[in-house]
């Protein structure tokens, strides 16, 4: 009896290991959200502004974005990844924090920026055009490094990225 228990007991440990081993291996594979991949925005002035980067390339992530937080750190932001260009819109819905929104056309220009938007507004927020990239930093952030409607943006191998 004891061999037989304590055969059971050395089983189920490994079985637990192997499924939490299979369960962190499906997470990374669905890992949408990546905190160190960077863009960099290169001003009219000559500056490189780099910001570091979470990805939303999900129909799920692009809705969420980034409500619900408290705070983004300065040189953080988030990089809206869509399938296709087309016009996009934006607002404040569920954001307590004030927001610089990018949009960034197919060839890698910022052709609209909202500055400091409001949070919590419902407010439509266009592209004015259509756009591949939308990039959210933390309000006042573009003001700050000159950054503005016609700047480029060094997107990497961002700019393959797959998305759904």
């Amino acid at each position: 009896m004891r061999s037989r228990s304590t055969a059971v007991a050395r089983a189920v440990p490994a079985r637990a290991l192997a499924g939490l081993a299979c369960v962190a291996l499906l997470l990374a594979g669905c890992r949408t959200a990546r905190a160190a991949d960077e863009v960099v925005v290169h001003t009219a002035k000559g500056a490189a502004v780099v910001v570091a980067v979470e990805l939303a390339t999900t129909p799920e992530t692009r809705t969420l974005g980034l409500m619900y937080r408290d705070h983004l750190d300065d040189g953080r932001g988030m990089l809206f990844i869509f399938p296709q260009i087309a016009p996009q819109s934006f607002w404040m819905r569920n954001t307590r924090i004030p927001l610089d929104i990018l949009f960034i056309d197919e060839a890698h220009k910022v052709v609209r920026l909202h500055a400091n938007t409001t949070p919590y507004s419902e407010a439509s927020l266009p592209s004015g055009a259509p756009v591949r990239f939308v990039l959210e930093v933390p309000g006042g952030f573009s003001a700050a490094r000159g950054i503005a409607e016609g700047d480029s943006v060094d997107l990497g191998a961002l700019a393959t990225t797959p998305v759904h």
